[in-house]
């Protein structure tokens, strides 16, 4: 493996871990919080130990972000220390926002955890709030610098220097929103289909009934709320990055030729060396409806970008279409049980339909990873679009590979200890909460 495969790899690697840990991390404590919310309603102690049950998780979590987000930040100027040079002062405020932010959650999650019958139990259930809020601000932050590297603004590049920097517009760049109304919604179905998923398979087990009850709905309707959602904000990102990124839509769609009325491609495998897709169903003029609002609008295809500054289509296309294809799946279960609530009540104790929450359970995060694939690796061959190449970038210093392993080790080892940590999590509670129901 050489350098700089290498390089990408360990940061893929590291990206793709961390983002479960931090959208578990983001969301969890909003499930905790209403759960809590419930209790000093009700006063009914399931919704109590539900709370204690989903604080744990949160609490593990949180280390775990913390580590691999640590991890993360120190990889970017020991593997990019060129883009670092010159990307750190212009996008430098969303990651210092965020550091502030993860400070008020760990203060917050602190007061939580350690503030049971110790504070006013609105106060109490408020830290628990914040938690969340922070965290979600986190994400939302580290989103926004990623957008930067998609859509950068906020400087002045001439003769390769990088002149009158703006630090705000860098942060509120063109990509901001949308990628970050995604990632959020994202992180919303990936959570709330997990969590479901589990307590749909302890109540198929007859374990806890009441209690996983309880649980299962919080998450179900979190989860299921922003699947529907989430169409709408990707129409939002498509239309965005056929404006700013005409090369990544291309790739996500595999379209070789510029046309109008372009066809929405379903499936199909790319073939790059003849420029065409295979064994795919088209539906003509729908992909220059989703990307321009009108059935008959050129869209442009990869004919019309130089060949030096393709992304790699096949990569970018299957993962596109397997986010889709998630996003769909878990929205018509979401329509389904949405149904189930309002007209066919008997539905909800009907073992079918727990069983589609427990096959649900890894879609959403499979759907989360393709998705930063298409962000990622659709982006290519830049690091700042249309300014450094990633190449470019990359640290001069041998024996990355080496690297590489050694982190790979370390992050196979962490998911089997937090894998560990929570099966054990779920059988205490097995045998915590019998007696309190």
């Amino acid at each position: 493996m050489d350098d700089f495969l290498a390089a990408r790899s360990q940061m893929a690697l590291s990206l793709g871990f961390h983002i479960i840990f931090s959208c578990i991390g983001m969301v969890m404590p909003f499930f905790m919080a209403v759960a809590h919310y419930y209790w000093l309603k009700t006063d009914n102690v399931v919704f109590k130990n539900v709370t204690k049950a989903w604080s744990k998780g949160v609490a593990i979590f949180f280390a775990t972000g913390a580590v691999s987000g640590t991890v993360l930040s120190f990889e970017l100027g020991l593997l990019w220390p060129e883009f670092m040079k010159h990307a750190g002062p212009i996008f430098g405020m969303p990651f210092s926002l965020e550091g502030t932010a993860f400070f008020i959650e760990a203060i917050a999650l602190g007061f939580f955890l350690y503030g049971w019958d110790r504070f006013n139990k609105w106060f109490h259930w408020f830290t628990g709030v914040i938690v969340g809020v922070s965290g979600l601000l986190s994400g939302i932050l580290v989103v926004a610098a990623n957008a930067w590297m998609n859509s950068p603004a906020g400087f002045d590049f001439v003769d390769g220097k990088y002149l009158n920097i703006d630090p705000i517009q860098a942060m509120l760049n063109d990509a901001w929103f949308s990628q970050a109304l995604h990632m959020t919604l994202a992180a919303f179905v990936a959570t709330g289909f997990a969590v479901a998923g589990v307590h749909a398979l302890m109540i198929l087990k007859g374990k806890n009934i009441h209690f996983h009850t309880k649980s299962f709905k919080i998450a179900a309707i979190f989860g299921c709320v922003a699947a529907i959602l989430q169409p709408l904000s990707g129409d939002i990102s498509a239309k965005d990055v056929a404006i700013r990124q005409p090369a990544k839509l291309a790739a996500m769609e595999a379209h070789f030729k510029t046309e109008s009325s372009a066809s929405l491609i379903i499936g199909g495998i790319p073939d790059e060396e003849n420029k065409k897709v295979d064994y795919a169903i088209k539906l003509p003029g729908f992909l220059s409806f989703l990307a321009h609002g009108d059935f008959k609008s050129e869209v442009t295809g990869l004919d019309k970008i130089p060949e030096e500054n393709h992304p790699p289509v096949t990569v970018t296309h299957f993962a596109f279409q397997i986010m889709v294809g998630m996003g769909m799946a878990m929205m018509l279960i979401a329509l389904i049980y949405f149904l189930a609530l309002w007209k066919k009540k008997q539905w909800l104790t009907s073992p079918w339909l727990l069983k589609l929450f427990v096959a649900a359970t890894p879609l959403g995060f499979i759907a989360v990873e393709a998705g930063w694939t298409v962000t990622e690796v659709g982006r290519q061959p830049w690091i700042i679009y249309n300014v450094m190449r990633t190449a470019d970038a990359v640290t001069p210093m041998p024996g990355i590979a080496y690297s590489f392993y050694l982190f790979s080790a370390v992050y196979i080892s962490l998911a089997i200890i937090v894998a560990f940590m929570l099966y054990r999590q779920i059988k205490m509670v097995g045998t915590l909460y019998d007696k309190a129901e």
